[in-house]
């Protein structure tokens, strides 16, 4: 299979990384069913559901978002640890890390 010479422009600029992903039968058959009716190809599927899932945050704001969220807490009557535990049983010993 010959390759381009110059890679596409979506990704000239930027460095690429490659990593095996391993998926489910159904997930699999998920993304080839979208890949089909999108034309997207399967990777791009991947990095559009990860930059969805993912969002980056501005450069320079990340500071802004902390401070403008910093004790939205305070209100509630409840620890995070119970909070955590009403929600998935269980599951907040993890806090103790």
């Amino acid at each position: 299979m010959a390759f381009p010479a110059e890679p596409t422009v979506m990704y000239r600029d930027i460095v690429s990384h490659r990593t095996p992903v391993v998926l489910t039968d159904d997930l699999y058959d998920t993304l080839k069913h979208e890949s089909k009716r999108t034309g997207a190809s399967l990777a791009e599927l991947v990095r559009r559901a990860i930059v969805a899932t993912y969002p980056a945050v501005e450069e320079g704001r990340a500071e802004e978002i902390l401070r403008s969220t910093f004790g939205a807490w305070r209100e509630r009557n409840i620890d995070g640890a119970a909070y955590v535990e009403g929600l998935r049983k269980g599951m907040a010993h993890r806090l103790d890390r």
